[in-house]
This record gives C-alpha cells, structure tokens and sequence, in this order.
C-alpha cells in the first residue's frame, strides 16, 4: 500500500491523546485573529514537544518565539514542579493573547514572557537553561544559536523548528532569500559544531534536536 504523508499525519493526530481544551481554543482564536496562523505550533507538534519536555523535565526552559503561546504551554508541562519557561515574543500585538491563554492554561507562574528583541533580552537572562526552543525570524537562527549555547548546562538540548523550511533550502532558486539562506546557515553551522550532537527529526518542518556535549 503506498500510504501518502497526510494519510500518515492525520491517522498520527487522530490516534494521540487528544489536546486539551484551552489548546483548542487558541488554536481557534489564533486561526479567527492573527496574521499567518501557518505558524501556530499545531497538536502533533505540540504533543512532541510535551512529551519530549516531560522525558527531559527540565528546570529552565528559554523559548524564543512564543507566536500566540501554544508551544510555550506545551513545554511548560514538562517542567520540575518548581521550573520556570522563558519566553521572547517579538511582537507587541501577541501580548494580549499570550498572556490570556497562558492564563487560561493555569501556567503563568511557570511561564514569563518577554516582549522585544531576542538579541536584545536574551544577553539579560542571567541564567543556565536545560532546554532551548529555538522558533523565531530564520535569518538570526544562528546568531540566536551563538548567543544562548553558553547559557546551555552541559548535556542540554536546544529544538530548532522549521530546519527543512517548506523545502526551500533544496531549491536552487530560493536559496538566496533571508530566510532560506539563514536556515541553510544554521544547519551547516550546527552540523560542524564540535560542541554537541545533533540530530534532523524529518517531520512536518524539520526539527533540529542538538545536544550540548
């Protein structure tokens, strides 16, 4: 039987436990309310990096990225009782919905959210991490890799989305674009990074999986 990727993915969604409520919602609201929901982390994704966190169960999580905060609740529920996520949202108009569904999710004093520029708040987190989400504007993913590797604890992870980005980076004629170009980058940066392991995961939009040595 040739089984297509979608028949693959959907049978995937409906067979895992379920998302919860809150998650839903966002999901609506974010699809009703916010430019390019196409970014929205999404149930399987989601379930990934839960169930990842868990495994993991970190005490500090740095997410950079937050969107409308799905991913963000999703990694949250994988913390030490006593665990605190970090999240930097770039644009001010995310505020308001990241704060009610973080709210809403009975996790806000878990999650702290900073808005601005990651460059800019990521040097102010006086901090070591045990997890790293990395999910934000492609052409920085390696300028954001170099700027938190240091505040990794030795035997950390770092998540990079969208490392296969929509197949751009295997089109010659897109290549040249800010975007494809930086995640072209930072896989190839990453790859020869002698500080840690790494692993592609082929789903959806690639997930880079790197471990600090």
């Amino acid at each position: 039987m040739d089984l297509t990727e979608q028949t693959i993915f959907e049978y995937a969604e409906a067979i895992s436990a379920p998302e919860s409520e809150i998650l839903k919602q966002l999901t609506r609201e974010t699809n009703l309310k916010v430019m390019n929901p196409i970014m929205l982390t999404g149930k399987i994704q989601g379930k990934i990096l839960q169930f990842m966190s868990m495994m993991i169960q970190p005490e500090t999580i740095l997410e950079i990225g937050t969107y409308t905060g799905y991913s963000a609740i999703c990694l949250a529920q994988g913390l030490k009782p006593a665990g605190k996520l970090h999240t930097i949202e770039k644009d001010p108009e995310l505020e308001d919905i990241c704060r009610k569904y973080i709210g809403l999710s009975g996790q806000e004093n878990k999650i702290e959210l900073h808005i601005g520029d990651a460059l800019q708040i990521i040097p102010t987190l006086d901090m070591q991490f045990d997890l790293i989400f990395i999910d934000c504007d492609k052409e920085i993913y390696t300028a954001v890799y170099q700027m938190v590797f240091d505040k990794l604890k030795p035997g950390g992870y770092i998540f990079a989305d969208n490392v296969l980005w929509h197949g751009k980076i295997f089109d010659e004629k897109q290549q040249n674009d800010k975007e494809t170009k930086g995640i072209i980058d930072f896989n190839t940066f990453v790859k020869n990074d002698k500080r840690a392991e790494i692993f592609l995961l082929p789903f959806r939009d690639g997930l880079m999986i790197i471990k600090k040595r």
